[in-house]
Order: C-alpha cells, then sequence, then structure tokens
C-alpha cells in the first residue's frame, strides 16, 4: 500500500496532479502487478495536508514509529526568529508614559473653530512691541480653558499637575508666570475679545440673537473681611477711585458672606452672550444700566431681553426700553397688587399652546399706561402643586392634634410659625393659639400651576411669549453647569480684582465651548468627555526619535468627530528626533 501521484489534463491542456491510496495486485492472465485505487484524497494543490499528517501519526503509532512533522518544526523555528525580532524591536522601543489625547484635541479644535485663537493671536500681532509673549499667552489661556472642562484646578494646579497628565505639546514651555500674565492680557483686551468671538459663533451657527436670556448668580470666598474700597482725599473730601469687589451680600445659597455677583446673558441656544463682574453687595436691579450700555454698543437690532422676576421694576423697565428695546419678564403674583387684583381675575378662556402650557392675554389700563400681560398655566404643575399643598395641610392638622395645649409662645409653636414651609397655612388666633388659616389655604389655589408674564412688545404673540419664557430655564441649566457640576467657577484662589472677572471669563469661555459641542452631538457634557477620555496616546522613544502612538478609536469616538466636523487623528503623531 502506498500513496500514488497521478497527473491529468484539463480542457486547457493543463497539468493537474492527484494523490491516492493504492496498492498493487497480480493480474492473474497477465501475470503483472495492477494498481488497485482505495481512497482518493484530491487534487495536489487542494488536499487536506493535515488529515494526511493525522493518517501518518496513526500508522506510526501502531508500528511503534515517531513521525517527524517539518512544517512544524519551520513554523517554530520561525515564530522563535519573529520573536527574537520583536525582542530586539521593542528592546530598542521604550514606552514611556499614557496621556489624555480625546477631550483636549475636541477642546482645541473647537478652540479654533469658535475663532477665539484667532482674535488672541491677531491683538498680539497688533501689539507685538508692547506684547512680545502674546502668542504664548494664547496657548496659556487654551490650557486654564481646557483644564475647566476636564479636571478643574487652580492655575498652580493646571500648570504643576494637569498638563503633565494630557497631549498639550504647545504648553510644554508655559511658565505659572505665564498663566497669570494671560490673565491680564485677556483682561486687557476683554471687550474686543467677547465680541469677535460672540459674533463669529453666531455666524458659524446661524444664530437668530432674538431673544437674550439674563439672570445673575453669585460667588463666595472663603475669607474673613470683604476688599475694602481704594479711597483718595481731594481738598478734604474723600472721592472713591475703585469700589471693592469682594462684599459681603446674601448669596444665592442663602448665606452672609464675601462674594461677587456674576450676571450672564445667553442666546435661547444657551451660547453665552457676554458676561460681567459685580461687588458682591450689588442688588440685580441696580445691574441693568451696564448690561444696557454694553448690548446697545453692540448693536444686536432687535432682541427680546427675557428675565425673571427679580429684575422686574418700574426702573428696570425704563432702563430695558432704552438698551434692547423690547422685554419679556416675569412678574410676581402676589405682591404687585395690579397683578393679584386684575389679571389673575381676569375672565376668559385658556388657549392651549402646548400640553402643559395655556395661556391667555391680559391687557391692563388704557394709552401710556396700558400693560400688556399673558397669564400662563400648566395643568400638571397646578396638580403637583395641590397634593403637596395637602400633604404639608394633612402633617399641620396631626402636629397640632398632638398638642393639647397650642399656645403661640410653646418651642414647638415657635418652629412652626418660623418655617418657611408650614408658616404660609398658620395664624395665631383668639386666646393666642396656633391654628390653621384656612383663608391663606383656599387663597394659595389661586397660584397654583400659574405665571404671569410682562412685555412691552406688540408684535409678538402670546404664544411665542410663553414659550420665550418657558426658555429661561435654559440659563439656569448654564449657571448650573457653570458653577457645581462641569466647569465649576468655585473656589476662586484670586483676590486681586481684575484676576477674579478674568477667572469668570475663561469659565464662561469653556461653557461656550461646552454648549457648542453639545448642541453639535445632540448629548450632555459629562457623556462626551467620558467617550473621549478612552482616546489616549502613549509616548514611545527609540534611540534616535521620540513620537506619540494613539490607541484605537472607538465607534462612539468616531461619531463625535463625525459630528463635530472634525477630521480624525492620525495615528502616529509627534515623531521628533530625541534631544
Amino acid at each position: 500500500m502506498y500513496l500514488r501521484k497521478v497527473t491529468r489534463k484539463n480542457k486547457g491542456d493543463k497539468k493537474v496532479h492527484y494523490y491516492q491510496l493504492a496498492h498493487n495486485k497480480r493480474d492473474p492472465s497477465t501475470k503483472k502487478p495492477v494498481a488497485h485505487i482505495i481512497h482518493n484524497f484530491g487534487r495536489a494543490d487542494q488536499v487536506d495536508k493535515d488529515s494526511l499528517v493525522r493518517l501518518c501519526k496513526s500508522i506510526a503509532r501502531v508500528c511503534g514509529l515517531k513521525v517527524l512533522d517539518i512544517s512544524e518544526q519551520w513554523k517554530k523555528e520561525k515564530n522563535k526568529q519573529k520573536d527574537d525580532e520583536a525582542k530586539k524591536l521593542f528592546d530598542t522601543v521604550k514606552f514611556i508614559k499614557t496621556l489624555e489625547f480625546g477631550t483636549v484635541e475636541v477642546i482645541k479644535f473647537l478652540w479654533e473653530k469658535l475663532g477665539i485663537g484667532e482674535v488672541l493671536r491677531t491683538i498680539g500681532d497688533k501689539k507685538k512691541t508692547g506684547c512680545p509673549g502674546s502668542y504664548s499667552y494664547e496657548q496659556a489661556l487654551l490650557a486654564m480653558t481646557a483644564n475647566r472642562l476636564c479636571e478643574p484646578e487652580s492655575k498652580l494646579g493646571v500648570w504643576d499637575r494637569w498638563l503633565s497628565k494630557v497631549y498639550f505639546p504647545s504648553g510644554d514651555e508655559l511658565k505659572l508666570d505665564h498663566m497669570y500674565e494671560s490673565m491680564d492680557y485677556l483682561y486687557d483686551h476683554t471687550k474686543e475679545v467677547e465680541k469677535s468671538v460672540f459674533f463669529h459663533t453666531a455666524n458659524l451657527f446661524n444664530l437668530e440673537v432674538d431673544l437674550i436670556f439674563y439672570d445673575t448668580t453669585t460667588a463666595s470666598f472663603y475669607i474673613d473681611q470683604e476688599d475694602e474700597d481704594i479711597e483718595l482725599e481731594i481738598d478734604g473730601e474723600i472721592e472713591v477711585l475703585a469700589e471693592g469687589l469682594r462684599k459681603y451680600g446674601h448669596s444665592k445659597a442663602g448665606v452672609w458672606s464675601p462674594q461677587v455677583v456674576v450676571a450672564l446673558a445667553v442666546t435661547r441656544e444657551g451660547l453665552p452672550v457676554r458676561c460681567w463682574v459685580f461687588p458682591g453687595n450689588t442688588p440685580d436691579v441696580s445691574t441693568i444700566k451696564k448690561i444696557r450700555q454694553d448690548l446697545r454698543g453692540w448693536k444686536l437690532g432687535r432682541a427680546l431681553f427675557v428675565a425673571d422676576s427679580g429684575i422686574n421694576s418700574e426702573e428696570n423697565r425704563a432702563e430695558l426700553s432704552r438698551a434692547c428695546g423690547k422685554y419679556l419678564l416675569a412678574t410676581r403674583m402676589t405682591s404687585v397688587s395690579e397683578v393679584k387684583d386684575k389679571v389673575l381675575s381676569k375672565r376668559g378662556k385658556y388657549r392651549e399652546i402646548k400640553e402643559n402650557l395655556h395661556a391667555k392675554e391680559v391687557i391692563v389700563g388704557d394709552g401710556e399706561r396700558r400693560r400688556r400681560y399673558i397669564l400662563c398655566y400648566n395643568p400638571k404643575e397646578a396638580e403637583r402643586q395641590k397634593k403637596h399643598r395637602e400633604k404639608i395641610v394633612e402633617k399641620l392638622e396631626d402636629l397640632l392634634s398632638q398638642h393639647k395645649d397650642n399656645k403661640a409662645t410653646a418651642q414647638w409653636a415657635i418652629e412652626l410659625l418660623a418655617s418657611r414651609r408650614y408658616k404660609r397655612y398658620l395664624r395665631i388666633g383668639k386666646g393666642n393659639r396656633v391654628e390653621l388659616d384656612r383663608k391663606a389655604i383656599k387663597g394659595a389655589e389661586r397660584y397654583d400651576g400659574k405665571w404671569v408674564i410682562e412685555t412691552n412688545d406688540d408684535t409678538i404673540n402670546f404664544e411665542d411669549a410663553a414659550c420665550g419664557y418657558k426658555g429661561l430655564m435654559v440659563i439656569e441649566q448654564c449657571f448650573r453647569s457653570l458653577k457645581r457640576t462641569q466647569v465649576k467657577m468655585t473656589p476662586m484662589y484670586h483676590w486681586l480684582p481684575h484676576r477674579i472677572e478674568t477667572h469668570v471669563r475663561i469659565c464662561v469661555l469653556a461653557l461656550l465651548i461646552q454648549r457648542v459641542a453639545e448642541l453639535s452631538c445632540q448629548m450632555p457634557w459629562p457623556r462626551i468627555r467620558h467617550i473621549l477620555q478612552q482616546l489616549q496616546v502613549t509616548e514611545c522613544q527609540t534611540p534616535d526619535h521620540v513620537f506619540f502612538r494613539l490607541n484605537e478609536v472607538s465607534k462612539e469616538a468616531k461619531e463625535v468627530f463625525k459630528k463635530l466636523e472634525m477630521p480624525l487623528p492620525k495615528s502616529v503623531i509627534g515623531i521628533n528626533p530625541l534631544p
């Protein structure tokens, strides 16, 4: 028995070889050996060699022999050779460290796309003789802005800790002094930078600047004393040259501490228009005059100024009329007699605008005294407030029933009457006893799910006005991101007034980049950052060169780059001769 190889010709006279298992038998008539085919293995170029090897090994096992597989031996030697070559290669390449790449790279791309880097470099060109470090200042400002969106640190933390953890080659030569000098540089050119960046962004995204949302917040400092005013005595009279910035005030968090007031104006998409920093004791109503002057200088055209009820006063309405021309302001329902007596009691059906928004228009007065109000109503919110009030009343009834002596001088009664949650539904009746105020409970039902808007714009219909005010929540989201969740404007480690203002403006630039990324990708910034954080680079070093190798770009990261219209980074970057 043996393995037989035969050759045949195809139709094209091409020779084809076949393997067969055969054994010889002697022909009885001719007495010559004749090959008998036991099994066909098929064409030689398509034969399953592993099956032949197994057949050989099975025969060898029966015969007590050992089959030496030359191909396996060759493979082992080849693999050993490759391992040796790889070992030699890896002996020459050293892996130094891994750095975060994706998040910072996207921020750098948006920094240029929004024209921030360009305007800073342009100003540096114009003032090159007086500011030779303008280019490093631009990179320092970029580093501080990117840090607010990645891992918020102090300026010392950015230079000392954060830059060493991210791929930011242009920041290798930055010093701590550059950080502070760049802040002074931005402060000197704030107006030009803010105006250029906003209009560049408006043109880039084709924004309609017809609604300007405005609100204020506070940023507290952990210090014992407020800043003193800089005074100068002239002819026996004291003149204030500069007012201290960190002043005692009542913060939005409800505490009394040295603080500054931060004002922010944003578009309906939540993109910052401009920010302002005022002394901590500045009331909201006093900021309007400054806002009016600055926005009028920008010549925005027709802009409807939308703000909360804290801004609504007769003086501010006059200022707003001169500033943006038209305004849309929330109005206090319980403290304004005109609203309480005439607007809320106005008869007429609500028009359904959306499922959770009904509205009707109310005109009060004639001629110059004419006021236009829009009464809005949310049925779901009304039902929620009703149930909430019923629970409070039920709890008060239980508390009052537990005490036989309901004297208002008792400690538990004093605490109830001082509670912001319960005191509105309580009153002191006959015999100096605490009891439920049924009239107040009944009167509270008038305000369930309602809010009132006042506007001087007769061209806007009340449906658009109601929806426009509902959009005021966008600025609340901006402040939440600015102060607590993402950018984290506080705590501030600066004490010079111009450095405090510049720190706020750097945070607002970070907020602008964040909002552009969120609008482009249609997902929140924490999700975008989580996807981009997985994109990292490894610093590699050979005897002659140093380079950075990018890890595999995930499918989600590719989708983010696509939505931002940003090209995918190369797999190998930053190849430089080893110094």
